[in-house]
């Protein structure tokens, strides 16, 4: 994070020297400029420190007009993905200017991520479930309010029907970090309807502009924000829009899951996890 320039003693200075009023004042507000900045910047390191997925890295932070600027390394496209995302939803921020590079053998020592305190600052996990519900397939239209107080998640908004409704809490439940969910998204009969034909009109209108890449990285992502799953041990590959589950995972239950985040995210036409493995131990 880059520390404030000196504007504090160029004001204490030129104030000695007799500056006149109204350059007094615009660099007064020129500092105050530079404190939310810093704030902001603040702000978007912690949420990378306390986030147990970007907390190995060293990642440089660089605020100015609105524009975070992230420098450094982080293991994969997924972290820097996560990166952005976190960043970008720190208020005051309008733009991410991501420019950290992949490089694979900055990864954490083994045993680091286990050991690693597990926790989550309501901001990440704010940032975490407003991906997850747009990422999915059956919540990407619905209009939902999301807001956390440590840990305690709370829904608002409307959704077409009761099993939407209970797909966004269980997105939401199934997140690490989450200690509670208060699910208050509402139903309405006669809103019900409409809030169905823009969902899907929004999801058709989108629908073919996901890339294999985007898949790949969203499911990723997805599997790696999940509760109960070590996301870290699943290697994920698209095909024209065909998902491609490889790893071990600890039993069938959460092979199943593996599967079901899969399947429900935008675009993917079909999973493919025969070569997704139950360790033995769990599978006998």
């Amino acid at each position: 994070m880059h520390p404030l320039k000196n504007v504090a003693l160029i004001i204490a200075t030129t104030s000695l020297l007799g500056m006149t009023p109204a350059i007094a004042q615009a660099a007064q507000g020129d500092l105050q400029t530079q404190l939310a900045q810093a704030r902001q910047e603040g702000s978007i390191w912690t949420a990378f420190a306390l986030n147990r997925h970007l907390s190995p890295f060293t990642i440089g932070v660089n605020v100015e007009q609105g524009t975070a600027t992230l420098t450094g390394k982080v293991e994969n496209q997924v972290d820097k993905d996560l990166a952005t995302q976190i960043a970008g939803d720190t208020q005051g921020i309008n733009k991410v200017d991501n420019q950290l590079q992949i490089d694979p053998q900055v990864a954490a020592e083994p045993g680091t991520k286990a050991n690693m305190a597990q926790r989550f600052d309501d901001a990440t996990l704010v940032a975490t479930i407003k991906s997850k519900l747009l990422w999915n397939s059956v919540t990407e239209g619905l209009n939902i309010e999301v807001s956390a107080a440590q840990g305690v998640v709370t829904l608002k908004g409307q959704a077409r029907d009761a099993d939407a409704k209970q797909l966004a809490g269980s997105l939401a439940s199934n997140t690490d970090g989450v200690t509670e969910v208060n699910n208050l998204i509402s139903l309405s009969a006669r809103d019900t309807q409409t809030i169905k034909e823009q969902s899907e009109a929004q999801a058709n209108s989108v629908r073919e502009e996901f890339s294999d890449a985007w898949i790949t990285s969203k499911v990723k992502s997805s599997l790696i924000y999940s509760r109960t799953l070590d996301g870290l041990n699943i290697k994920v590959e698209t095909k024209a829009g065909v998902v491609s589950l490889d790893g071990v995972v600890a039993n069938y239950a959460e092979k199943e899951l593996a599967v079901e985040i899969a399947r429900n995210i935008r675009g993917v036409k079909g999973v493919d996890a025969d070569t997704l493995r139950v360790t033995a131990r769990s599978a006998g």
